[in-house]
């Protein structure tokens, strides 16, 4: 997909903020719907069908966080990318547990929104291309299913948000290589700079309370102190 054909919802309630966004947008070619509220972000996402969200997440009516719930609840799979302040780090946390996929803290430069839009819609586009049927992953109880996105833990279906899914798949193939969390960023994410590697251990933790029996003491997922994660293959006991 061009990006001459790409369509940005930007919800912001602060002018400044709103136009600074839409204007480096524009200028890169894409095209953009402006939303000052969170009921209104509602409205212009059904209305408009955008390829991404640029979510502010203190807004009037509705805050981001809500706003972010309400889409996924209504299974409106649009990418979001949540814009916060410095002190909202438990806010973060949440809001890519209900399922945005990446963040941004202000303030932040036109290069920094240019190259993470540029990702999660490249992300977002392998998404929903046409999958090949792929070799079925497996460790221990932990059954994975590239092609259907499924995965199954002692033959229970678990529930995924796509980054968690994908992240999963990358250290399922890459079994018992150590993964730096630069590298991770880079093949799940898409980063072709050095991003916010908070968002990397914030994703593990999530994948760890899901497929762990005890996260403190994981079977899958290892932390390798000051480099990153590893995924032990495990056998069937």
């Amino acid at each position: 997909m061009n990006v001459e054909s790409q369509k940005i919802l930007i919800v912001e309630d602060e002018q400044p903020i709103r136009t600074l966004l839409e204007y480096n947008l524009q200028k890169v070619g894409y095209e953009t719907v402006l939303a000052v509220d969170g009921k209104e972000a509602i409205e212009k996402a059904e209305q408009e069908n955008p390829d991404l969200i640029l979510l502010d997440l203190m807004l009037p009516k509705m805050d981001g966080i809500e706003v972010c719930k309400t889409l996924r609840k209504k299974g409106i799979p649009i990418p979001i990318i949540m814009l916060t302040a410095k002190s909202d780090e438990l806010d973060k946390v949440l809001g890519l547990e209900i399922g945005a996929d990446d963040y941004m803290t202000k303030p932040f430069s036109p290069r920094e929104v240019l190259a993470r839009v540029k990702a999660v819609l490249r992300r977002s586009g392998e998404r929903n291309e046409p999958v090949a049927v792929s070799t079925t992953l497996k460790s221990g109880s932990l059954t994975v299913y590239p092609d259907r996105y499924e995965v199954y833990l002692n033959d229970q279906a678990l529930d995924f948000t796509p980054k968690e899914f994908e992240l999963l798949v990358y250290f399922m193939q890459n079994k018992n290589i150590v993964l730096s969390r630069d590298q991770l960023l880079s093949a799940v994410w898409n980063y072709d700079f050095a991003g916010d590697t908070r968002i990397v251990d914030v994703h593990v933790s999530h994948l760890r309370e899901k497929i762990e029996e005890n996260t403190r003491k994981p079977t899958y997922i290892k932390t390798v102190r000051g480099i990153g994660y590893k995924f032990e293959e495990t056998k069937l006991s």
